[in-house]
This record gives C-alpha cells, structure tokens and sequence, in this order.
C-alpha cells in the first residue's frame, strides 16, 4: 500500500497531530521558560508533545506513552533506566490481578449470570426492568471493565428490546429502547467509578498522587469506596428518573415479557463449580480492598485487617490482587472437557489490556517528569494568583472542564495531562491537593454527551438504535447534573474520608512540591 493511500485511512484530526505535535514541541522548546533551569522547557516541550499526540491519536496511545523512554534521556531530564522503571508499579500490578480475576469471571460465565440473576430478581414493568439492568452493569464495572460490562449486557436488551418489538409499535417501544440502552451505557461508567479498579482513571489518581506527593498516606480501596460509591449511587438514582421518567415514559400498555430473561438464565444451567470458586475468589478479594485499611466512618473507625501483619507498610492493595489472582492459577477444573485443568491458564496473559497498561507507564513517566524537572514548582509559581479562591467555585470549574473535555478525548489521557498541572495548583492555593485531584478524576467518568467519550457510550451507540442528537440531548443535562453532585458529595463525605480540611495544606503537600 502507497503512503498516500495510508494517509487516506487516517482522520484529518490524525494527520493534522502529526504536524501540530512536532511543531508544539519546537515552539515551547525555544521560548527559554526558566533560564534557571532549563530542564523546565525541555519537559514542557515533552509535555505538549504527548498532549498534541494523545488527543488527536496520530499515533497509538500506547505508542505515545513510549515517547519518555527516549525523549527523557534525550533531553537530559532523567536516565532511560530510571524513565523504564517508572512504567511498572503496584498500581499496574492491582490492575492486572484486577483484570485476571474479571477474565476469570468472564470464562465461567459467572458476570453473566450476575447480570440475568440482578435483573430478574428486580424485574416488574419498564422502567423496573430498565433499572435492574442499571444496577447490573453498575456492579459489575465496579470489578471488570466497563467496555466488558456494556458488551455483555448490550445482546441481552437487545434480545428483550427485538421481543417486544414484535408485539409493540416502534415509537411505543423507543421509550423503553432509549432508557434502557442510554442506562447501561450511564450506569456502567458510574459503576467503574465507584472503586479504584473500575475504571482506569482513579488508578492514574493513585499513581500520580504517590509519585508527587511520596510522604502522604496512600489513597486505599476502602477509604474511596467510602466516597465514591454512595456518589455512583446517587448518579445511577438520577439518571435512571430521567431517563425512564422525563426523557421517556413508557405507555402503559406496553409490557415487557419476563420470560426472555427467564430464560435466558436458564440456559446457563446450574451454577458451576468453577462459577463457585471463581465467586469465592471474588468476594474474597473484594473484601480484602475495602477492609485493608482503617475505615472513617465518622463516628467510629473500622480497624483494617492490613495492620494485623507482621510488616503492615509493605502489603498494600496490589499484593492483594496478585495474590489473589494467583489462586486462580492453582484451582483446578471438574467440568468434564474444561479447556484447561486450573481456572485460568497461560493463554489468559494474551489477553490482558497491554496497551492500556502502557498508556498507564505514559503517564506516570508524565507525572514524574514533572517533579524531577521541576516543571510542577515552576507551574505552581505561576499559579499564586489564585491563592485565596474559592474552594467551591475551583472544584466545580474543574469539574465541568474536565467533563466536557473528556467528551472528546480518552479519560485516561486527560487525567494524566491534567493532574500534575492540578497538583501545582494547588500547592499554590495553599490547600490539599485532593481537593482538586479527586474531584477531576471523578469527572473523568462522567461524560455522556458523545459516543467517543467513552467505550460504553460507544457500544450502545453501535447498536444502531440511537441517533448522535438523542444521546447529546440526555448527556448534556446529566454532565451538569454530575458536577453538581461530584461537587456536592465531594464537599461533605469526600473531605471526612479523606480527612480533608479546606483551608490546610497539610506538610507532606509542602514536601511534595519542593
């Protein structure tokens, strides 16, 4: 194939990254942003590279995220050993015990049949139906990924949507199309939010955090969920009301036959005993997350099972997952023709998301580049012009700029860009950096305007049966709902979990940017 007729299969976004990055790259490189120091240009120019790279994906992502292992040493800001190492961390290795385990659920069949087993049991009318779907897919994007979740629930509507398109006219069965696709795309993305495995960005949170900030107490499983479940909790309420209650309204006469799930739980059969162990492995791992650590509840405090070991500062939640996730590999088999004699075998490494993983390096190479540069301390002094702003009024700006932004780029990508630059923030505002990290990461996962801006989205979208106007008219009101509520829930759970108090810096803060 000519080059010519490549460069025809590319987006003119794609084509036109390929030229502003270069040149992004040359311009900052020459503007000399701190004589002092002129590791500050040098990365700044990195930076504004990746970001042109990432967004326009002129190239892979994952390819972009290399871009520190050869420009680092390049360009003196760090040794390509020391860039290397960055890319492998705790927080990868909770993101592959994570994702085994989600593998092993999705082999057995057993998201499956939480999914037909939660919607059946809440089952009644329409709207019932569209919300035990709702929760189905939001449970399970808190523990495997949201793209898995929507891409198994999306031919179960779809087999209920085609039945009852047989019986009904199609506007009366649009009202139910509508919410009950629009939901599993919503409720999966708020489903990942809620814990710090469900969805890439929160993992970015914990990493950049630990990186730029090495002496603050780590962010733990537990002490998110504490926050952002009852958050999720709250979108999924509201997004469920006005789908099935203001957007769309089912006629009454129209009925949806409970014998489609019926049966196709049914064909599952019995619950295995492979479903029973990889279940087991599940719960257990779940539980080990949340209860890891000490638990602020407010009025009282849940001692973690973390501070039981004979070195408690070394086991922290990725030990768990591998851990866990070892278990798999030794569990044997009873089915009789089982493709392989444990619950999960070799072939399970060939699939596991390698590109996200090194888009997850990228970032954290980003972040780290910031600190040894001294490009954070250098932003940060820039930004001593919005000390004394309003907490409130910041949290939600960047809550609404961090959602819409991710209308249109990857949430991964726009977290990593983004949370160095808040950090220095707020360094400069003299306040916890968490007062800005946590609720830009949170907004990452709630965008739904677009079909692009998250894989949910798109997969609903790819059924065909919604038109772009139709998801933009839902998303748009349900984006500003969701900065007010991150705000909000952030402003009275969030600072008690995380002991958050608005108007200090705490020292590890100071430590941190110097």
């Amino acid at each position: 194939m000519s080059p010519p007729e490549i460069l025809n299969k590319r987006s003119k976004m794609q084509n036109s990254g390929l030229v502003l990055g270069p040149v992004l790259f040359v311009v900052i490189w020459m503007m000399n942003l701190d004589p002092a120091n002129p590791e500050v240009t040098r990365m700044a120019a990195i930076a504004g590279f990746m970001a042109v790279m990432w967004v326009t994906e002129a190239i892979p992502m994952a390819a972009t995220s290399l871009l520190p292992v050869i420009l680092y040493p390049l360009m003196g800001i760090m040794a390509g050993k020391s860039a290397a190492a960055v890319y492998f961390n705790s927080t990868i290795f909770l993101f592959m015990g994570g994702f085994l385990i989600a593998l092993a659920m999705e082999k057995w069949n057993l998201h499956k049949r939480i999914a037909l087993l939660t919607v059946k049991t809440i089952g009644g009318g329409p709207a019932r139906i569209v919300f035990g779907f709702m929760m189905a897919s939001a449970f399970l994007s808190m523990w495997i990924s949201n793209t898995a979740t929507a891409v198994m629930m999306l031919p179960i509507a779809l087999s209920i949507i085609m039945k009852m398109e047989e019986t009904f006219s199609a506007e009366d069965t649009k009202s139910f199309t509508m919410p009950l696709l629009l939901g599993i795309a919503y409720s999966a993305s708020m489903g990942g939010a809620a814990t710090l495995v469900g969805t890439p960005p929160n993992l970015v949170l914990t990493r950049t955090f630990e990186q730029l900030f090495p002496t603050a107490p780590a962010i733990s499983f537990g002490t998110w969920m504490l926050m952002a479940l009852p958050l999720s909790c709250v979108m999924i309420i509201i997004i469920w009301f006005l789908l099935t209650q203001v957007f769309y309204r089912t006629p009454s006469h129209v009925k949806v036959d409970p014998s489609v799930i019926e049966n196709e739980y049914k064909q599952l059969g019995p619950i295995s005993s492979e479903e029973k162990k990889v279940l087991m492995v599940f719960a257990a791992t779940a539980l080990l997350w949340i209860f890891r650590k000490d638990l602020i509840l407010g009025f009282t405090v849940l001692p973690g099972w973390g501070s039981l070991m004979p070195f408690p500062k070394m086991v922290d939640d990725g030990t768990v997952a591998i851990t866990m996730a070892m278990f798999l590999f030794f569990l044997p088999t009873k089915t009789k023709g089982a493709e392989s004699p444990t619950l999960l075998d070799s072939e399970v490494f060939s699939k596991l998301p390698w590109g996200i993983i090194l888009l997850f390096g990228g970032g954290f190479a980003l972040a780290k580049g910031f600190h040894v540069s001294g490009l954070s301390v250098f932003v940060g002094s820039k930004l001593h012009i919005l000390e004394g702003a309003s907490p409130v009024a910041m949290i939600a700006t960047i809550c609404t700029t961090l959602t819409f932004l991710t209308e249109l780029t990857s949430n991964t990508a726009t977290t990593q860009m983004i949370l160095p630059i808040l950090s220095s923030l707020a360094v400069a505002m003299k306040i916890n950096p968490l007062m800005l990290l946590i609720p830009a990461t949170l907004s990452a996962s709630c965008a739904f305007m677009m079909p692009i801006a998250t894989p949910p989205n798109a997969i609903v979208f790819s059924s065909g049966r919604i038109k772009m106007y139709e998801m933009v008219k839902a998303g748009i009101l349900i984006n500003f709902i969701g900065v007010a509520v991150i705000t909000g829930i952030f402003l009275t759970l969030g600072t008690m979990a995380f002991a958050i108090y608005p108007a200090e810096i705490p020292q590890w803060a100071m430590l941190g940017a110097n």
